[in-house]
């Protein structure tokens, strides 16, 4: 598209490039006053001007502003006629989902989520202050504006009025406050360590609230307050949680988003319907979705190429599907970059791979048989081999959790430096030097998939008995089920990653640190001090990054702290996958909508077939 620009259109980016990162990263305010600040609605220059603070900023966000749009042709009425009214946009209609990957959706409260299959639906149920969009940037929900302090550290939100949940009750800041005292309690909230760096949220009035953190916070209103891949501040309803209970919560939440949860049956689906009472009367434009999980992938094919369900979600889709939807002149298959990371994860607990303290050299380690042999395993997987076979290509090699669609902070280096690097000699000798020359003597190990990863596992086993002459059983689990095997840390080796990771703290918080929320939270904690992964320096350095808002100084520490667990092999990092949404051509996806990891459907309409 460069190429296509005029002289003036590339010297007006060039010099929007540059201011953008024309600031002092010491700043707590990025050279914007406290009026480009407030939301909801935020000016072009302030949108970049944050992108590069955030490290996320590249040409293509400039370029895509500039990309021209589709004209609208404008018919002349006949002389004396008037111009005829505009075509309503269509509403009504019903969506049948299928959720892939998954047997049952166990729970839908913000609370407990800790896959994105559940929060995929929760953002079409419940609201937070934000919202994000496509740029992943983010946008006023329940939050009409903003404003921050000087020092960056006290934010005013002012609300939404007229605002209803489910139920009936009104929105005020009382439920925020509720929310927040609900989401900072561990016993109550597994997201409590996303509210670390707020010191309090205040009711101010009715609809307003006041922040308070303790260091100025980049990553506030895209991670912490958005409601859906944040969750620690997605806004419930205190007199439901009082009269349902927290685990029929669970099932039926009631929030004040576009659909309600109309029924919830574990292992049969979800049925939403449009809540009639939605703050944007415009929306959503779908009378009902029924959201129906499907775990085997070939019944998911049969069901979307017969049209018994319209669209995908959940789950990608297994990777030996995508060529054949491609194919299949009903169905639409939407790719673009995913914001996450696939592991294999090695039980750091269980011979012949123990390694029960990571808090050492590299060096010192890797004398450590345990240390050998999951250094072994990591370099003896090519990735591009495995993308090739596993994905079709589609996919990028991974050395670490932070992902390319984090862009600047992105280490573009990792696959040359990082110890995990594909070499075969090397691998062998760890394995040997381990006491396992040519794999002699190594026990079969179990492998933990999802029915989807089947394929994928099998793959995997191949590799490291083709490079490693070790032998690998299959052990296929549903989704949850195998989620809480990773959760109790009672696996030998186990397949599972991450999306809708926008920031850092996304990776790092989430999975790196001893405390991390998916770190073996389940865990046996008399004979497993940590879960799968424990380093001191790497808890050091999350911390320093998630408050640091010196762009260059923030962007040391993740790559660093990501590098360790690389070295370290806190797991065998695989790829960085596409995010991939398949759904059939009746059914209308619009762009504003396609934001990474999310199914968001409040703008979803249908043609009748």
């Amino acid at each position: 598209m460069w190429g296509k620009l005029s002289k003036r259109d590339r010297a007006r980016i060039r010099e929007e490039l540059k201011w953008a990162y024309d600031f002092d990263p010491k700043d707590p305010l990025f050279g914007l006053s406290r009026s480009d600040l407030r939301g909801p609605k935020m000016s072009r220059r302030t949108v970049l001007r944050l992108l590069a603070a955030a490290g996320m900023l590249t040409l293509s966000d400039v370029l895509v502003a500039c990309a021209p749009t589709a004209a609208t042709p404008e018919v002349a009425a006949p002389e004396g006629e008037k111009a005829p009214a505009p075509t309503p946009e269509k509403r009504g209609g019903e969506l049948t989902a299928g959720w892939a990957g998954t047997a049952e959706i166990r729970t839908l409260d913000p609370a407990q989520i800790n896959q994105v299959l559940q929060f995929q639906i929760t953002s079409n149920v419940l609201s937070g202050l934000t919202h994000i969009n496509p740029d992943l940037t983010a946008e006023g929900d329940l939050a009409v504006d903003w404003e921050v302090s000087e020092d960056g550290l006290e934010w005013i939100f002012h609300l939404r009025e007229g605002v209803t949940f489910h139920n009936g009750d009104p929105f005020t800041a009382d439920d925020v406050v509720f929310t927040y005292n609900r989401s900072k309690d561990p016993d109550q909230s597994i997201h409590s360590r996303v509210l670390s760096n707020v010191q309090d949220v205040q009711k101010v009035d009715d609809y307003t609230v006041k922040i308070i953190l303790e260091k100025p916070q980049a990553s506030l209103l895209v991670k912490t307050l958005e409601r859906s891949s944040g969750r620690a501040m997605t806004i419930v309803n205190r007199r439901a949680l009082e009269e349902m209970g927290t685990e029929q919560y669970g099932l039926t939440p009631v929030g004040t988003g576009p659909f309600r949860v109309v029924e919830h049956q574990l292992g049969q689906g979800v049925v939403l319907e449009r809540f009639e009472d939605y703050y944007d009367p415009e929306r959503p434009k779908l009378d009902k979705v029924t959201i129906i999980p499907i775990p085997e992938p070939e019944p998911l094919a049969a069901a979307i190429e017969a049209g018994d369900i319209q669209l995908i979600g959940g789950n990608a889709p297994a990777a030996e599907l995508i060529d054949r939807f491609e194919a299949n002149p009903d169905l639409v298959v939407s790719q673009i970059t995913g914001p996450g990371f696939q592991a294999l994860w090695i039980n750091p607990w269980r011979d012949p791979y123990k390694v029960p303290d990571f808090n050492k050299p590299v060096e010192e380690l890797k004398k450590e048989k345990g240390f050998m042999v999951r250094l072994a395993i990591a370099k003896a997987i090519d990735r591009q081999d495995l993308i090739k076979r596993a994905l079709f290509g589609r996919g990028q090699p991974a050395f670490g959790t932070v992902n390319p669609a984090m862009r600047f902070y992105f280490d573009t280096s990792i696959n040359e430096t990082s110890e995990q690097r594909f070499d075969l000699e090397e691998a062998r000798r760890l394995l040997a030097e381990a006491g396992y020359p040519n794999g002699e003597g190594f026990p079969t190990l179990k492998l933990m998939v999802t029915p989807a990863g089947k394929r994928e596992g099998e793959i995997i086993s191949d590799i490291l008995k083709k490079n490693l002459n070790i032998n690998i059983e299959l052990d296929i689990k549903d989704f949850p089920v195998l989620i809480d095997h990773f959760d109790s840390m009672d696996f030998d080796l186990l397949r599972i990653g991450s999306g809708g990771d926008y920031d850092p703290d996304d990776a790092l918080v989430d999975w790196m640190q001893t405390e991390s929320k998916f770190n073996g939270p389940n865990r046996d904690k008399e004979t497993m001090a940590f879960g799968f992964f424990s380093d001191k320096e790497v808890d050091e350095l999350i911390e320093q990054e998630r408050v640091e808002t010196d762009l260059e100084r923030r962007k040391e520490l993740v790559q660093k702290a990501n590098k360790i667990t690389s070295d370290k092999v806190a797991a065998a990092f695989l790829y960085h996958p596409l995010d991939i949404l398949v759904y059939r051509k009746e059914v209308n996806y619009p762009d504003v909508s396609r934001i990474p990891g999310l199914v968001d459907l409040d703008r979803v309409t249908i043609e009748e077939s």
